[in-house]
């Protein structure tokens, strides 16, 4: 209202239409207000007409979001060692991640040591061919260091020795140098350098018995690794649903289940680490491919409100809640957000009412003070 508008009679201020107040030439003075009464907030008590809503008490099933990538199933990791000492004579491998089949020559090796085990045996079908026992022998130690029974047969039959051993592969997958398996399988990403370098393991190379020259992956069986954030943690459990939506591949989208969560945190992470073993022959998804996750779970008999209902101050959450006369800001404890519904945890009581539209009570967040 303006003050320059005075007249001698109630009615309305020409320019803001507001009502003319009367002028008291008595006016007392007040000496007993405080600061804290001037900046009491004017909506600590709201007046309104607003709809109500109560608290549900229900068991809500929980959807959970999480983020991860898919990874090798180690599982899965075969391994292709050398079983004599010798030298490497030819190499069928020719670059990484080439594609082996069980059965598969890898290499062959030149050892002396299975040279002279060849002899021994020819020796003895020579010169002494009624000693059965010694003449077997002699042939099983030539299928432990590696020779198959048709090149032993075949051995008897020419009666000439062979200078190089065969190495076949007993599994299927990807090949990979012995220690330099993909770095997917622990959260890293490989340099593009190491990945299009030749082979370390070359031709004329000595090898010794026993040794892992080879690793190899199975393409077909994979798992994701799901981060799940501290929040939702005590929600997953093994055996729980769970969609998983590759984020370049959308239309390979598949369901299974929790198979694993890792007993630890892994380091530099204050995420749980949860396993979803699945077979990847049909899918086909890239190793290291990011992925989104659902993960369906359902939650024990909590209290909600809508969350309408449920006003967010940033580090707080409010609910006005309905007494006589007017409503009130009251400070909540939240957990889950769920369907349109917010878990409950703290702050109110199952016969509380509160506004069904926080939003509508409050014109500024700023002005809103909170009874605990």
């Amino acid at each position: 209202m303006h003050p320059q508008i005075i007249r001698d009679k109630t009615g309305k201020c020409p320019i803001c239409s507001m009502d003319l107040i009367k002028k008291e030439e008595n006016a007392q003075k007040i000496t007993d207000i405080e600061l804290e009464d001037l900046l009491k907030p004017t909506n600590e008590f709201v007046i309104t007409t607003v709809p109500v809503t109560t608290i549900k008490k229900s068991s809500e099933e929980i959807s959970i979001e999480a983020l991860g990538s898919i990874q090798n199933d180690t599982r899965q990791v075969g391994s292709i060692s050398s079983i004599v000492a010798g030298r490497i004579e030819r190499l069928y491998v020719r670059y990484r991640y080439q594609m082996i089949m069980p059965g598969d020559k890898i290499m062959d090796i030149y050892s002396p040591e299975i040279a002279t085990a060849q002899r021994n045996l020819l020796f003895l079908l020579k010169s002494d061919a009624s000693n059965a026992s010694l003449i077997e022998a002699a042939k099983q130690r030539l299928l432990l260091m590696g020779m198959s029974s048709g090149q032993v047969q075949q051995l008897i039959r020419t009666g000439k020795a062979t200078l190089t051993v065969s190495v076949y592969s007993n599994a299927m997958g990807h090949i990979h140098e012995a220690g330099q398996e993909t770095m997917v399988a622990t959260g890293q990403m490989q340099n593009s350098s190491t990945t299009t370098a030749p082979l370390a393991i070359r031709e004329g190379m000595y090898v010794q018995q026993g040794q892992k020259i080879f690793s190899l992956t199975n393409p077909a069986k994979g798992w994701a690794v799901l981060n799940i954030f501290p929040e939702n943690q005590h929600l997953v459990k093994v055996g729980n649903p769970v969609k998983i939506t590759p984020e370049a591949m959308p239309q390979k989208a598949f369901r299974a289940k929790i198979n694993f969560i890792e007993p630890f945190y892994r380091p530099n992470s204050k995420t749980l680490t949860a396993r979803v073993y699945f077979d990847n022959a049909s899918l086909r998804i890239p190793i290291g491919s990011q992925v989104r996750a659902s993960i369906f779970g359902s939650n024990a008999s909590a209290n909600w409100l809508p969350q309408e209902a449920v006003l967010s101050l940033g580090l707080n959450d409010i609910a006005f809640v309905k007494t006589s006369g007017g409503f009130i800001a009251k400070k909540i404890t939240t957990g889950i957000r769920q369907n349109n519904l917010v878990q409950i945890t703290n702050g109110l009581a199952i016969t509380d009412t509160v506004a069904a539209n926080a939003q509508y009570l409050t014109d500024s967040e700023s002005f809103i003070k909170i009874k605990q």
